[in-house]
């Protein structure tokens, strides 16, 4: 009896623990607010101190053009918002709309400064949508990918009631926003979505949150991924691998233009080329060398804009 009696009490004092790294787990990582934009950004590696300056000259660009706030519904009834930029020129005679998604506890405005000066140069209006659980959308529980690809349906229907039917829509994401984009790719797309680029995409949040754990914290995935993963499911109604790129991909009927650094630890550039690999439709590469996780744009400006422009020319 003292023998089972000290086993029940170890499996009961591992339970405790377990279920206390669990909801530690939950509350950093899935929940607005808890979630922090500093500690992603030292989780990142990126040291973006050195793009200051370009960043600066950037946003005093994009903020100067013409742009409105935009409200739409989500499928859950979540108020979402987005920053639309019309087209500053027109240069080829085409209607075209780049919508792009930020990445994890960012919001739209942050993570397309340097990118503005690309598309609005070129053409195309730009719509900046904050994800759900972040900036002024409304939201409880970060989506990661598996929700806002629901959401990304609201925006394109938004821009194609804008902008007339004859739009030319092309779906940008980076790290989480990359992933959104990536899982939006298996669902019914509308005939004006032309092309998807994902930068830094991750396969699935348990996936990458089980590498975070494993690579960064040297901890084991287990209890915390599981546990959370029941959570989830309860509160924020989805699984954390329930929606995974490199299914979602099988799917996917639009060409896609992979990125990704290959010196990031956050989303280990493995991630790129596993989701490529499995990716149906027509599909393009390209490794920056040296760039960690979102640098891939700062890091190689020409190369990353050649890429686009190539992209564009054969889907647009």
């Amino acid at each position: 009896m003292g023998i089972l009696k000290n086993t029940m009490t170890c499996l009961g004092v591992l339970a405790a623990v377990g279920a206390g790294e669990t909801a530690y787990f939950y509350r950093r990582t899935m929940i607005r607010n808890n979630a922090k934009v500093e500690r992603t950004m030292k989780m990142s590696g990126t040291d973006w101190s050195q793009y200051a300056p370009v960043l600066a000259e950037r946003k005093a660009f994009m903020m100067a053009q013409n742009h409105r706030d935009v409200y739409q519904m989500s499928f859950d009834k979540l108020k979402l918002h987005a920053t639309y930029f019309p087209e500053i020129q027109n240069t080829d005679g085409k209607k075209k709309v780049a919508i792009c998604f930020h990445g994890y506890t960012s919001q739209g405005l942050s993570d397309y400064i340097g990118l503005s000066d690309y598309y609005l140069k070129r053409g195309f209006a730009m719509l900046l949508p904050d994800a759900r659980a972040h900036g002024q959308s409304e939201g409880e529980y970060i989506g990661f990918g598996c929700l806002d690809r629901k959401d990304a349906l609201v925006w394109i229907d938004w821009v194609i009631q804008e902008c007339g039917e004859d739009v030319e829509i092309i779906l940008h994401g980076t790290s989480m926003g990359g992933a959104t984009v990536l899982m939006a790719s298996g669902l019914e797309l509308p005939k004006q979505v032309k092309g998807i680029v994902s930068d830094c995409g991750f396969t699935s949040p348990k996936e990458v949150f089980t590498h975070v754990l494993n690579s960064m914290y040297h901890l084991p995935a287990f209890p915390a991924i599981q546990g959370a993963d029941i959570i989830n499911k309860k509160l924020a109604g989805y699984g954390m691998d329930e929606c995974n790129a490199k299914q979602e991909v099988r799917k996917a009927k639009v060409p896609i233009l992979f990125i990704h650094g290959s010196n990031d630890t956050f989303v280990p550039c493995k991630m790129c080329h596993e989701i490529y690999d499995y990716c149906a439709a027509p599909k393009k590469k390209l490794i920056v060398e040296g760039a960690a996780h979102a640098e891939s744009y700062y890091k190689d400006m020409e190369k990353y804009e050649q890429a686009l422009t190539d992209f564009f020319e054969e889907t647009l």
